[in-house]
């Protein structure tokens, strides 16, 4: 994510704090000032949050070493002021792998208000609830970190996305249904819960409205990705092959790919070295190495390479998801080591669009 801070690597996985996240830091420590509050007390409220994100941190890394075990990879994990996101690859296609990932976030600030709670009853610190009402510090530090834990298993166990509540919804629902028809329930269920809190929250608490915005969005956008997911599932990479398109040179000059940019409507381009595929231009490797390097300058010196060799047999769910992966828009497909032609992330727009007018 742009604008982010990496803190290390975890097992592979990169930890990043995002910039507004030192806002949150610097407005918790200034309000406690603004109350009155001398600086100690300030201190400890800044100390909470803190503890209470690392809190949040192990939650994603719960769910993104559960999705370890499975072979499904975690890009990174983000702290933002409003949580942390761990960006996985998907989720997984069985349902109890999905039920065992998206329980394993919760369970781990289950396993944290536990220890806390042993450890205050330990100590014979365990005051009573009555002192949440009291401003942040030492006293309740720990009693507070163990309710905020509780609350966010209670929260993110709704059954609603993007919560967890709402995947692990979701797969009790798939172990008897088809997977798109338990995302259809699970994602209007989270709305009608959405609409709930908005409702409540216009007479209540502000921050209702917002939770329920944030849930009615989310559960849009997850059962909209699975309407993605289950369209492509129907194709094959060869049912929107393009066969048309220009190949250009190596020692072509950028000017070359200008040209065709303006004459046609691709705007991706194969490049070949005697008669193999090397790489493929985009519009903006164009654009750029005209603006950085000049008309003149081979397309070698501005070529991208990363791209993976696709099968017109492979399911376009599959091929979707290797060029989301990648970040790629365009790639070439092969069969028996010759070029078949190219898929774009413009063809799959297209037949998305077809088969919902068909439908």
């Amino acid at each position: 994510m742009k604008w982010s801070l990496k803190l290390g690597k975890v097992k592979g996985i990169e930890v990043e704090v995002h910039w507004t996240f030192l806002i949150l830091l610097i407005w918790v420590f200034f309000s406690h000032l603004g109350m009155g509050h001398p600086l100690g007390q300030a201190l400890t409220g800044l100390g909470f949050i803190i503890v209470l994100f690392a809190c949040v941190l192990l939650h994603e890394f719960g769910h993104a070493l559960m999705g370890m075990r499975y072979g499904i990879r975690t890009r990174n994990i983000v702290l933002l002021p409003i949580g942390g996101v761990a960006n996985m690859e998907k989720m997984p296609e069985n349902p109890l792998e999905e039920l065992w990932v998206a329980l394993a976030g919760p369970a781990v600030n289950a396993i944290i208000a536990g220890v806390l709670l042993l450890g205050l009853w330990w100590s014979e610190a365990l005051p009573t609830a009555l002192e949440l009402d009291h401003h942040m510090d030492v006293s309740n530090f720990w009693l507070n970190l163990f309710f905020v834990n509780v609350l966010l298993v209670v929260f993110n166990m709704l059954p609603a996305f993007p919560m967890d509540g709402g995947r692990v919804f979701r797969a009790l629902l798939a172990l008897k249904m088809e997977r798109y028809r338990a995302t259809e329930i699970a994602a209007r269920t989270g709305q009608f819960l959405a609409i709930l809190f908005v409702f409540v929250g216009l007479f209540f608490n502000v921050w209702l409205v917002f939770i329920g915005l944030f849930v009615f969005l989310g559960a849009g956008a997850e059962f909209s990705q699975e309407s993605t997911h289950s369209v492509l599932s129907k194709y094959r990479v060869k049912d929107v092959l393009m066969k048309k398109f220009t190949i250009l040179d190596t020692d072509d000059p950028i000017d070359k790919a200008v040209e065709q940019l303006l004459n046609g409507q691709e705007k991706e381009f194969l490049v070949q070295e005697k008669g193999r595929i090397k790489g493929y231009l985009t519009r903006d490797e164009i654009i750029k190495g005209l603006r950085e390097l000049g008309k003149d300058a081979p397309l070698s010196s501005i070529l991208r390479t990363d791209f993976s060799p696709l099968s017109p047999e492979l399911s376009l769910e599959q091929a979707h998801e290797i060029m989301s992966r990648q970040g790629v828009s365009f790639a070439p497909v092969f069969k028996d080591g010759k070029l078949e032609g190219v898929l774009d992330m413009e063809n799959i727009t297209e037949l998305l669009l077809v088969d919902k007018a068909l439908s």
